[in-house]
Protein backbone atom coordinates (compact mmCIF):
# COMPACT_ATOMS: atom_id res chain seq x y z
CA UNK A 1 0.00 0.00 0.00
CA UNK A 2 1.28 3.53 -0.97
CA UNK A 3 1.13 6.56 1.32
CA UNK A 4 1.43 9.98 -0.28
CA UNK A 5 1.76 12.55 2.04
CA UNK A 6 3.58 16.32 2.11
CA UNK A 7 6.31 14.63 4.44
CA UNK A 8 6.42 10.94 3.08
CA UNK A 9 6.20 9.09 -0.18
CA UNK A 10 6.42 5.47 -0.10
CA UNK A 11 5.17 2.43 -1.74
CA UNK A 12 3.97 1.85 -5.48
CA UNK A 13 2.03 4.49 -6.55
CA UNK A 14 -1.36 4.10 -8.31
CA UNK A 15 -1.93 7.03 -10.77
CA UNK A 16 -4.88 6.65 -12.03
CA UNK A 17 -6.02 5.48 -7.96
CA UNK A 18 -5.22 9.07 -7.51
CA UNK A 19 -6.61 10.56 -10.11
CA UNK A 20 -10.35 9.34 -8.40
CA UNK A 21 -9.08 9.83 -5.17
CA UNK A 22 -8.13 13.48 -5.71
CA UNK A 23 -10.52 14.24 -8.44
CA UNK A 24 -8.10 15.26 -10.89
CA UNK A 25 -8.98 15.32 -14.66
CA UNK A 26 -6.46 14.78 -17.62
CA UNK A 27 -5.51 17.14 -20.27
CA UNK A 28 -7.69 18.40 -22.92
CA UNK A 29 -7.01 20.94 -25.93
CA UNK A 30 -3.51 21.61 -24.86
CA UNK A 31 -1.86 24.55 -26.67
CA UNK A 32 0.41 23.21 -29.76
CA UNK A 33 3.36 24.54 -27.77
CA UNK A 34 2.94 22.14 -25.43
CA UNK A 35 4.10 19.26 -27.56
CA UNK A 36 7.48 20.88 -27.38
CA UNK A 37 8.11 19.55 -23.81
CA UNK A 38 8.71 16.23 -23.36
CA UNK A 39 7.31 16.13 -20.05
CA UNK A 40 3.90 17.03 -21.21
CA UNK A 41 4.01 15.32 -24.67
CA UNK A 42 5.58 11.70 -22.69
CA UNK A 43 2.52 12.27 -20.54
CA UNK A 44 4.65 12.28 -17.49
CA UNK A 45 2.75 15.76 -16.75
CA UNK A 46 -0.16 13.90 -16.35
CA UNK A 47 -3.62 15.32 -14.33
CA UNK A 48 -4.62 18.65 -13.84
CA UNK A 49 -7.39 21.06 -11.83
CA UNK A 50 -8.91 23.95 -13.89
CA UNK A 51 -5.96 24.46 -16.30
CA UNK A 52 -8.10 25.79 -19.09
CA UNK A 53 -7.41 29.18 -18.03
CA UNK A 54 -3.64 28.62 -17.99
CA UNK A 55 -3.74 27.35 -21.94
CA UNK A 56 -6.09 29.89 -22.20
CA UNK A 57 -4.04 32.95 -21.12
CA UNK A 58 -1.12 31.39 -23.12
CA UNK A 59 -3.36 31.21 -26.40
CA UNK A 60 -4.00 34.82 -25.85
CA UNK A 61 -1.05 36.33 -24.32
CA UNK A 62 -2.53 37.58 -21.49
CA UNK A 63 -0.49 37.35 -17.93
CA UNK A 64 -0.33 34.52 -16.06
CA UNK A 65 1.83 33.12 -12.91
CA UNK A 66 3.74 29.86 -12.05
CA UNK A 67 4.12 29.55 -9.00
CA UNK A 68 6.63 26.75 -6.96
CA UNK A 69 8.31 26.00 -4.12
CA UNK A 70 11.51 24.25 -2.92
CA UNK A 71 12.48 22.35 0.13
CA UNK A 72 16.08 23.61 0.84
CA UNK A 73 17.65 19.65 1.86
CA UNK A 74 20.31 17.69 0.50
CA UNK A 75 21.38 18.21 -3.12
CA UNK A 76 19.75 19.45 -6.51
CA UNK A 77 19.24 16.00 -8.29
CA UNK A 78 17.57 15.31 -11.36
CA UNK A 79 14.41 14.53 -10.05
CA UNK A 80 14.23 17.85 -8.91
CA UNK A 81 14.84 19.22 -12.19
CA UNK A 82 11.77 17.93 -13.70
CA UNK A 83 10.14 21.00 -11.55
CA UNK A 84 12.67 23.22 -12.87
CA UNK A 85 12.09 21.90 -16.59
CA UNK A 86 8.58 23.19 -16.07
CA UNK A 87 9.34 26.78 -14.18
CA UNK A 88 11.76 27.58 -17.51
CA UNK A 89 8.89 26.52 -19.98
CA UNK A 90 6.20 28.50 -18.30
CA UNK A 91 8.77 31.18 -18.50
CA UNK A 92 9.24 31.34 -22.14
CA UNK A 93 5.63 30.90 -22.89
CA UNK A 94 5.12 34.46 -21.10
CA UNK A 95 4.81 33.36 -17.39
CA UNK A 96 5.88 35.46 -14.28
CA UNK A 97 7.50 33.18 -12.32
CA UNK A 98 6.96 32.88 -8.09
CA UNK A 99 9.15 30.96 -6.19
CA UNK A 100 9.64 30.21 -2.58
CA UNK A 101 12.46 28.80 -0.30
CA UNK A 102 10.29 26.77 2.18
CA UNK A 103 12.47 27.63 4.94
CA UNK A 104 9.73 28.13 7.56
CA UNK A 105 8.32 24.44 6.74
CA UNK A 106 11.84 22.52 6.10
CA UNK A 107 12.93 24.66 9.73
CA UNK A 108 9.20 22.83 11.38
CA UNK A 109 9.73 19.24 9.55
CA UNK A 110 13.29 18.81 8.55
CA UNK A 111 16.09 20.94 10.03
CA UNK A 112 16.14 23.86 12.45
CA UNK A 113 19.23 25.57 10.51
CA UNK A 114 18.14 28.63 8.97
CA UNK A 115 21.40 29.04 7.75
CA UNK A 116 22.06 25.78 6.28
CA UNK A 117 18.55 25.60 4.42
CA UNK A 118 19.75 29.61 3.44
CA UNK A 119 22.84 28.52 1.85
CA UNK A 120 21.66 24.84 0.22
CA UNK A 121 18.53 27.02 -1.11
CA UNK A 122 21.10 29.50 -2.62
CA UNK A 123 23.90 27.17 -3.64
CA UNK A 124 22.39 23.88 -4.84
CA UNK A 125 18.94 25.04 -6.02
CA UNK A 126 18.80 28.69 -7.39
CA UNK A 127 22.29 28.27 -8.91
CA UNK A 128 21.23 24.78 -10.58
CA UNK A 129 17.75 26.72 -11.89
CA UNK A 130 19.79 29.27 -13.74
CA UNK A 131 22.40 27.22 -15.17
CA UNK A 132 19.14 25.30 -16.18
CA UNK A 133 18.13 28.68 -18.08
CA UNK A 134 15.89 30.76 -15.64
CA UNK A 135 15.78 34.05 -16.31
CA UNK A 136 15.99 35.57 -13.01
CA UNK A 137 14.81 39.53 -14.50
CA UNK A 138 11.31 37.71 -14.91
CA UNK A 139 11.37 35.76 -11.64
CA UNK A 140 10.17 36.71 -7.83
CA UNK A 141 12.25 34.26 -5.70
CA UNK A 142 12.13 34.98 -1.81
CA UNK A 143 12.18 32.63 1.57
CA UNK A 144 9.24 32.09 3.27
CA UNK A 145 11.14 33.50 6.54
CA UNK A 146 11.29 37.06 4.74
CA UNK A 147 9.24 37.59 2.33
CA UNK A 148 10.51 41.22 1.13
CA UNK A 149 12.54 44.54 1.74
CA UNK A 150 9.41 45.96 0.80
CA UNK A 151 7.27 46.48 3.72
CA UNK A 152 3.90 46.74 2.09
CA UNK A 153 5.09 43.43 0.43
CA UNK A 154 5.75 41.42 3.65
CA UNK A 155 3.10 42.87 5.62
CA UNK A 156 0.56 42.11 2.66
CA UNK A 157 1.90 38.50 2.61
CA UNK A 158 1.78 37.76 6.18
CA UNK A 159 -1.32 38.86 6.94
CA UNK A 160 -2.68 36.91 4.24
CA UNK A 161 -1.11 33.58 5.56
CA UNK A 162 -3.02 34.61 8.89
CA UNK A 163 -6.15 35.81 7.71
CA UNK A 164 -6.49 32.55 6.16
CA UNK A 165 -6.82 30.64 9.21
CA UNK A 166 -10.03 31.60 10.26
CA UNK A 167 -11.55 29.93 7.15
CA UNK A 168 -9.88 26.78 7.80
CA UNK A 169 -11.26 24.10 10.30
CA UNK A 170 -8.77 21.57 12.38
CA UNK A 171 -10.99 19.07 11.60
CA UNK A 172 -10.56 19.91 7.78
CA UNK A 173 -6.87 20.15 8.15
CA UNK A 174 -6.79 16.35 10.07
CA UNK A 175 -9.10 15.40 7.06
CA UNK A 176 -6.43 16.41 4.30
CA UNK A 177 -3.53 15.79 6.03
CA UNK A 178 -4.31 12.86 8.44
CA UNK A 179 -2.07 13.85 11.63
CA UNK A 180 -1.18 17.04 11.77
CA UNK A 181 0.81 19.28 14.21
CA UNK A 182 0.77 23.16 15.21
CA UNK A 183 4.13 23.18 12.88
CA UNK A 184 2.80 21.57 9.69
CA UNK A 185 -0.50 23.99 10.48
CA UNK A 186 1.47 26.85 9.93
CA UNK A 187 3.47 25.63 7.07
CA UNK A 188 0.24 24.96 5.42
CA UNK A 189 -1.49 28.05 5.81
CA UNK A 190 1.80 29.62 4.84
CA UNK A 191 1.91 27.88 2.10
CA UNK A 192 -1.71 28.98 0.59
CA UNK A 193 -0.27 32.05 1.04
CA UNK A 194 2.15 31.74 -1.15
CA UNK A 195 0.09 30.82 -3.87
CA UNK A 196 -2.52 33.23 -3.42
CA UNK A 197 -0.39 36.16 -2.53
CA UNK A 198 0.61 36.98 -6.17
CA UNK A 199 -3.31 38.18 -6.70
CA UNK A 200 -2.99 40.88 -4.27
CA UNK A 201 -3.04 44.36 -5.02
CA UNK A 202 1.27 44.99 -3.68
CA UNK A 203 2.23 41.79 -6.05
CA UNK A 204 0.73 41.90 -9.51
CA UNK A 205 -2.47 44.38 -9.07
CA UNK A 206 -5.13 41.35 -9.56
CA UNK A 207 -6.86 38.23 -9.66
CA UNK A 208 -5.11 36.62 -12.33
CA UNK A 209 -4.56 32.76 -13.44
CA UNK A 210 -1.86 31.00 -11.02
CA UNK A 211 -0.68 27.45 -11.91
CA UNK A 212 1.01 25.42 -9.14
CA UNK A 213 2.77 22.02 -11.07
CA UNK A 214 3.51 19.64 -8.23
CA UNK A 215 4.03 15.90 -7.82
CA UNK A 216 1.03 14.33 -6.11
CA UNK A 217 2.33 14.01 -2.97
CA UNK A 218 1.52 18.16 -2.34
CA UNK A 219 -2.16 17.85 -3.60
CA UNK A 220 -2.94 18.50 0.04
CA UNK A 221 -1.24 21.82 0.05
CA UNK A 222 -4.05 23.20 -3.24
CA UNK A 223 -6.92 21.39 -2.07
CA UNK A 224 -6.35 23.49 1.56
CA UNK A 225 -5.39 26.43 -0.74
CA UNK A 226 -8.16 26.61 -3.42
CA UNK A 227 -10.91 25.64 -0.34
CA UNK A 228 -9.70 28.84 1.62
CA UNK A 229 -9.33 30.79 -1.38
CA UNK A 230 -13.18 30.34 -2.45
CA UNK A 231 -14.62 31.38 1.48
CA UNK A 232 -12.49 34.46 2.34
CA UNK A 233 -14.11 37.29 0.64
CA UNK A 234 -11.89 40.05 1.75
CA UNK A 235 -10.34 39.20 -1.75
CA UNK A 236 -11.51 38.58 -5.26
CA UNK A 237 -9.19 35.54 -5.69
CA UNK A 238 -9.11 33.48 -9.04
CA UNK A 239 -9.41 29.95 -8.56
CA UNK A 240 -5.88 28.17 -8.57
CA UNK A 241 -4.82 25.65 -11.53
CA UNK A 242 -2.25 22.78 -10.88
CA UNK A 243 -0.95 20.29 -12.68
CA UNK A 244 0.84 16.83 -11.35
CA UNK A 245 3.42 15.31 -12.42
CA UNK A 246 4.74 11.42 -12.24
CA UNK A 247 7.98 10.86 -9.92
CA UNK A 248 10.90 10.12 -11.61
CA UNK A 249 11.88 7.11 -10.00
CA UNK A 250 15.37 6.61 -7.39
CA UNK A 251 18.15 4.70 -8.68
CA UNK A 252 17.09 1.76 -6.76
CA UNK A 253 13.39 1.97 -7.71
CA UNK A 254 10.63 4.07 -5.60
CA UNK A 255 10.65 7.69 -5.37
CA UNK A 256 14.45 9.27 -5.42
CA UNK A 257 15.56 10.42 -1.47
CA UNK A 258 17.64 13.49 -0.70
CA UNK A 259 19.04 11.30 2.17
CA UNK A 260 19.98 8.78 0.27
CA UNK A 261 22.79 9.23 -2.18
CA UNK A 262 22.51 6.26 -3.75
CA UNK A 263 19.06 6.61 -4.92
CA UNK A 264 19.40 9.95 -7.10
CA UNK A 265 22.26 11.70 -9.24
CA UNK A 266 22.79 14.76 -8.25
CA UNK A 267 24.06 17.58 -10.84
CA UNK A 268 27.16 18.21 -9.16
CA UNK A 269 28.00 14.54 -9.08
CA UNK A 270 31.01 14.09 -11.17
CA UNK A 271 30.37 12.47 -14.26
CA UNK A 272 32.15 9.14 -13.30
CA UNK A 273 30.55 9.23 -10.01
CA UNK A 274 26.87 9.62 -11.72
CA UNK A 275 28.19 6.68 -14.01
CA UNK A 276 29.28 4.60 -11.16
CA UNK A 277 26.17 5.32 -9.24
CA UNK A 278 24.32 3.84 -12.90
CA UNK A 279 26.05 0.80 -13.03
CA UNK A 280 25.71 -0.33 -9.51
CA UNK A 281 22.29 0.89 -8.43
CA UNK A 282 20.05 1.58 -11.17
CA UNK A 283 17.05 -0.83 -11.06
CA UNK A 284 17.13 -2.76 -14.30
CA UNK A 285 14.25 -4.60 -15.87
CA UNK A 286 16.17 -7.27 -17.84
CA UNK A 287 16.04 -10.89 -17.35
CA UNK A 288 18.53 -12.64 -14.93
CA UNK A 289 20.62 -14.42 -17.48
CA UNK A 290 21.54 -13.45 -20.70
CA UNK A 291 19.77 -16.87 -22.46
CA UNK A 292 16.86 -15.83 -20.59
CA UNK A 293 17.17 -11.83 -21.69
CA UNK A 294 17.52 -12.64 -25.42
CA UNK A 295 14.19 -14.76 -25.72
CA UNK A 296 11.81 -12.91 -22.82
CA UNK A 297 13.28 -9.06 -23.25
CA UNK A 298 13.27 -6.30 -20.83
CA UNK A 299 10.66 -4.68 -19.16
CA UNK A 300 11.56 -0.49 -19.77
CA UNK A 301 8.81 0.27 -17.56
CA UNK A 302 10.48 -0.31 -14.78
CA UNK A 303 13.80 -0.04 -15.97
CA UNK A 304 15.66 3.45 -14.48
CA UNK A 305 18.00 3.83 -17.36
CA UNK A 306 15.02 3.89 -19.55
CA UNK A 307 13.44 5.83 -17.44
CA UNK A 308 16.11 8.66 -17.19
CA UNK A 309 15.88 8.71 -20.83
CA UNK A 310 11.94 9.09 -20.87
CA UNK A 311 12.34 12.08 -18.44
CA UNK A 312 14.17 14.27 -20.77
CA UNK A 313 18.10 12.85 -21.50
CA UNK A 314 17.02 11.48 -24.63
CA UNK A 315 14.26 14.12 -26.23
CA UNK A 316 13.94 12.05 -29.96
CA UNK A 317 10.75 9.89 -29.28
CA UNK A 318 11.40 8.04 -32.42
CA UNK A 319 14.76 6.98 -31.01
CA UNK A 320 13.51 6.40 -27.42
CA UNK A 321 10.45 4.31 -29.22
CA UNK A 322 13.42 1.73 -31.09
CA UNK A 323 15.11 1.72 -27.81
CA UNK A 324 12.57 0.64 -25.73
CA UNK A 325 11.36 -1.92 -29.24
CA UNK A 326 15.14 -3.54 -28.98
CA UNK A 327 15.06 -3.82 -25.17
CA UNK A 328 11.26 -5.42 -25.01
CA UNK A 329 12.54 -7.81 -27.58
CA UNK A 330 15.90 -8.49 -25.95
CA UNK A 331 18.10 -7.12 -28.77
CA UNK A 332 19.26 -4.71 -26.21
CA UNK A 333 20.43 -5.91 -23.00
CA UNK A 334 20.74 -4.17 -19.80
CA UNK A 335 23.88 -3.38 -19.26
CA UNK A 336 23.60 -1.72 -23.23
CA UNK A 337 20.70 0.04 -22.37
CA UNK A 338 23.05 1.76 -19.26
CA UNK A 339 25.52 2.26 -21.15
CA UNK A 340 23.39 4.60 -23.36
CA UNK A 341 21.81 6.27 -20.25
CA UNK A 342 25.55 6.77 -18.93
CA UNK A 343 26.60 8.57 -21.93
CA UNK A 344 24.05 10.77 -21.46
CA UNK A 345 24.14 11.79 -18.42
CA UNK A 346 28.09 12.65 -18.85
CA UNK A 347 26.87 14.91 -21.57
CA UNK A 348 24.18 16.70 -19.31
CA UNK A 349 26.85 16.47 -16.51
CA UNK A 350 29.50 18.18 -18.30
CA UNK A 351 27.98 21.09 -20.04
CA UNK A 352 25.53 21.88 -16.69
CA UNK A 353 28.25 22.26 -14.76
CA UNK A 354 29.92 24.57 -17.07
CA UNK A 355 27.14 26.46 -17.00
CA UNK A 356 26.57 26.66 -13.45
CA UNK A 357 29.86 28.35 -12.84
CA UNK A 358 28.45 31.25 -14.74
CA UNK A 359 25.40 30.85 -13.03
CA UNK A 360 26.99 31.14 -9.66
CA UNK A 361 28.59 34.54 -10.58
CA UNK A 362 24.92 35.65 -11.72
CA UNK A 363 23.37 34.53 -8.32
CA UNK A 364 25.90 36.34 -6.06
CA UNK A 365 24.94 39.49 -7.62
CA UNK A 366 21.48 39.37 -7.70
CA UNK A 367 21.19 37.66 -4.15
CA UNK A 368 23.10 41.27 -3.09
CA UNK A 369 21.10 43.59 -5.21
CA UNK A 370 17.90 42.16 -3.65
CA UNK A 371 19.42 41.95 0.04
CA UNK A 372 18.19 38.26 0.49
Amino acid sequence: MATVTPWEVEGKIDYGKLMKEFGLQPFTNLPKKFLEQPLFRRGLVFAQRDFSRIAEAIENKKPFVMMTGLMPSGKFHFGHKMVADQMIFYQELGAKIYLTVADIEAYNSRNPNMKELRDVAIEEYLTNYVALGLDLKKCDFYFQSKRSVDGKKSNAYYSLANMLARHATFNEFKAIYGEISPGKMVSALLQAADMLHPQLSEFEGKALPVVVPVGSDQDPHLRLARDVSQRIKEFNFMQLSSTYHIFLPGLKGGKMSSSDPTSYIALTDIPEEAALKIKKYAFSGGQATLEEHRKKGGNPEVDVAFQMLRYGLEPDDKKLEQISRDYKSGKLLSGELKQIAIEKVTEFLKEHQKKRKEAQKAVQKFVESKGI
